[in-house]
């Protein structure tokens, strides 16, 4: 008996994990265009993906997490989307949208004597 509860319990920690995590798709790259619509990725594969972009896609900026930025072109995103509703197109809908922005303070450079 207690074999098999520890066998159902073993079951069910192991598929719990599974469906935690839901449905979302995810785009990771770096901005190669955005508008309000859509913004176009280049994943590290080299591949472009559009993604659209709606009133409900939420934005976190991981350098300000305070902020309330929206990414550029050039910025790194990961998208968490969802497929959109169009059954014959291959689309994407943005849920949330995190990036970091490629903007850094430049690092001063100490002059070197001349003799």
């Amino acid at each position: 008996m207690w074999l098999r509860v520890i066998m159902i319990l073993t079951g069910l920690f192991i598929v719990t994990p599974s469906f935690a995590h839901g449905a979302d798709l995810h785009v990771l790259g770096a901005i190669i265009a955005i508008d309000a619509n859509q913004v176009e990725i280049k994943t590290p594969k080299g591949q472009s993906v559009n993604v659209r972009l709606n009133k409900q896609t939420r934005y976190r900026d991981e350098s300000n997490p305070k902020g309330a930025n929206r990414p550029e072109v050039g910025d790194r995103v990961v998208i968490a989307a969802t497929k959109g509703e169009k059954k014959g197109a291959n689309l994407l809908v943005a849920t949330e949208v995190h990036f970091s922005s490629t903007k850094r303070v430049p690092v001063l450079v100490q002059p070197v004597p001349t003799q």
